[in-house]
């Protein structure tokens, strides 16, 4: 038997492992990101609500955050954005970033569902969602004091994920930074 005929079967089984450990794995939205423990992806965007207004990925850093990726187009961010408000209400610090979004239209939704972000950057070519890593909205980042992503969570934020998933490492992040 030569060789270069088991390839088919060691790609096989190779193969086998990995759809084993993605099916398995024990939670699905928790897909790693490159940009995990590195800092955020510098940017220049425009504030939603106030156009004239650059912000650059300096001027979030400071405190622990979570970082939303939301769209007036995402039925999903629709479900989402009214945990988003009890959370801003309890004092978790929320910055959006609009994702390939007419403006006007984001306006109108953060005017009528109200605001839970500190402030909201216009990604309307979705530049800033490349950088991040982002397959879609809604997807929130947590990112410690001095600008890091710390982790990525793919879908809604609900009770759940926040109680199980984000709370305690949204709160150790906020114990290390004193």
């Amino acid at each position: 038997m030569k060789k270069w005929t088991l390839v088919p079967l060691v790609l096989f089984l190779v193969l086998s492992l990995l759809f084993y450990r993605a099916l398995f794995r024990e939670n699905k939205n928790d897909l790693p990101s490159a940009l995990l423990n590195r800092p955020l992806p510098e940017f220049q965007l425009p504030a939603v609500l106030n156009p004239e207004r650059l912000i650059t990925a300096k001027e979030l850093t400071g405190e622990v955050f979570l970082l939303n990726v939301w769209g007036s187009w995402c039925v999903a961010c629709r479900i989402e954005h009214p945990y988003l408000l009890e959370l801003a209400e309890q004092g978790v610090t929320i910055y959006g970033v609009n994702y390939k979004d007419e403006q006007a239209d984001a306006r109108q939704w953060l005017k009528l569902q109200d605001d839970p972000y500190v402030l909201s950057v216009a990604d309307v070519d979705g530049r800033l969602g490349i950088d991040l890593g982002v397959y879609g909205a809604p997807e929130t980042f947590l990112v410690d004091q001095q600008g890091m992503i710390r982790y990525r969570h793919i879908g809604i934020v609900d009770k759940r994920v926040w109680e199980e998933d984000l709370k305690p490492r949204y709160q150790a992040l906020q114990k290390e930074s004193g």
